[in-house]
């Protein structure tokens, strides 16, 4: 059960992955980029990993923060 699980999320993040990589729109790329982060998250969990998870958070959380003001300044 939880190899399959685990498939599922692995194959969702190399497809999230493509389409912030392939996206024009840099908010819809941050938007993104955070399901990815989040998919990226659950798998830690379920590796029972979560120390490495809340980590993980931490610094997702600090790096969309700083990825939606850079876009906010340039845009000015």
């Amino acid at each position: 059960m939880l190899g399959t699980i685990l498939d599922v999320v692995f194959v969702a993040m190399v497809v999230l992955a493509i389409a912030v990589v392939e996206e024009e729109n840099l908010i819809n790329a941050v938007v993104k980029y955070s399901l990815l982060s989040l998919l990226f998250i659950l798998a830690l969990f379920e590796l029972n990993a979560p120390d490495v998870a809340l980590s993980a958070i931490v610094v997702g959380a600090i790096v969309i923060g700083v990825f939606l003001f850079t876009i906010e300044e340039v845009g000015r």
